[in-house]
């Protein structure tokens, strides 16, 4: 039975079933919580015994799968707790029941994400310490620009990272306010006590998507830099850059080169930027045009937010195997990095401590490139300690 047939007379037809039944199983242990928590205020309130509510906590103890029958994981739970289910939704809605346990599975997907972050970012750190004064180009549009070292490289993927972490850390806080006690839209008449970290508005609460949008957004910016990483990653596997050797651990081979070692783990976290994009922007869409307070669109933020949390965790445990076993040949970088012409600036730069105005001196440094005299100075440290930058990181990261 739904929750809602007492109005409806007839049985809905197959299609239209079909078309309404929600695929929300995720949320099992997140309502289970939600709905413990709601028995404990009807309990407070005298509308359930201690018998009822010990039976509800027994009862919410074994669920651990949906009925695939069910119309959603709602009307799942209510079925399961028998009599004492027909008193568990005083005071509540649906739209603030689905709300409550949304809230509570977006904020497990971001501790699940940052515990992968910190994964990989450890990963990088490593490779950066063991990488800290091997050489390197640095590039700017593809093209080499001045040397840096591996190791400084390798810590700007993790300050990048960073920044990510701090984007789930925001997404979580703003999923941690409950909306229970809204009901429908405008609260109860029953005494029921507030929830902890109520919300202010009644409206607001059952209607509120953006803890949702921001995680899909943390998702977003997650994977456009795991694409820019994964870019790094194919090109540095080449045997035109021949930078790095990919682990067979986090490579695949051809179905019909027997010499190809694929970069497919890179290529995929690459290639699911895109879907991470659209998802943001295919909610933001469907919740731009609704009036307040709950409309049936909102059925469609679970399914993104429910594959995001999949490929956060996929590509994060998968990238952190490749680039721990990455073997970089230092002697091919360290090639890359004496071409003479990255330390052009240098060289303007030594003209400027003689008292050369910097835009005669670049124009002196590029005549020099362009005629084929140019000698490069003596290389002058320019970049911060990475040892000390690695070590600082991994606290920050702790």
């Amino acid at each position: 039975m739904t929750l809602w047939s007492g109005r409806v007379g007839s049985d809905l037809a197959p299609e239209v079933w079909a078309f309404l039944k929600s695929d929300d199983a995720e949320l099992l242990p997140y309502d289970v919580k939600a709905t413990l928590l709601h028995a404990e205020r009807l309990h407070a309130a005298g509308i359930l015994d201690d018998a009822e509510l010990a039976e509800v906590r027994e009862t919410l103890s074994h669920l651990d799968a949906v009925d695939p029958a069910a119309e959603d994981v709602h009307s799942f739970i209510e079925a399961e707790l028998g009599e004492v289910g027909r008193k568990i939704h005083a005071g509540r809605s649906r739209n603030d029941q689905v709300a409550a346990a949304f809230r509570l599975y977006v904020a497990d997907a971001c501790a699940e994400a940052d515990a992968a972050l910190v994964a990989f970012a450890g990963a990088i750190l490593d490779r950066a310490a063991d990488e800290a004064d091997t050489a390197m180009p640095g590039y700017t549009h593809l093209q080499r620009a001045q040397p840096v070292t591996l190791g400084h490289h390798l810590l700007a993927w993790a300050e990048m990272l960073e920044r990510d972490r701090a984007r789930f850390a925001f997404a979580a806080a703003q999923a941690e306010p409950s909306p229970l006690g809204a009901g429908a839209l405008a609260g109860s008449t029953l005494p029921l006590p507030a929830p902890p970290n109520a919300m202010r508005n009644s409206l607001d609460a059952v209607a509120d998507r953006d803890f949702a949008l921001d995680y899909l957004y943390a998702a977003a910016t997650l994977f456009v830099h795991l694409s820019r990483i994964g870019e790094e990653l194919v090109l540095w596997t080449t045997a035109e850059f021949g930078f790095a050797k990919l682990p067979e651990a986090a490579s695949t081979g051809s179905s019909m080169m027997p010499q190809k070692l694929n970069p497919d783990v890179a290529e995929l976290a690459r290639g699911k930027a895109g879907t991470a994009i659209g998802r943001l922007t295919g909610l933001l869409a469907t919740v731009k045009g609704l009036p307040l307070a709950y409309d049936r669109d909102l059925q469609e933020d679970k399914p993104p937010v429910f594959a995001a949390r999949r490929d956060v965790a996929g590509a994060l445990g998968a990238l952190t195997v490749l680039v721990a076993g990455l073997e970089f040949d230092r002697a091919r970088l360290a090639a890359a990095a004496s071409d003479p012409q990255l330390l052009a600036t240098d060289a303007a730069e030594a003209l400027v401590r003689e008292g050369v105005p910097f835009r005669d001196a670049h124009e002196q440094v590029a005549a020099s490139v362009r005629d084929g005299t140019f000698q490069p100075p003596p290389p002058a440290p320019r970049l911060p300690d990475v040892t000390a930058a690695v070590t600082q990181a991994k606290e920050r990261w702790k």
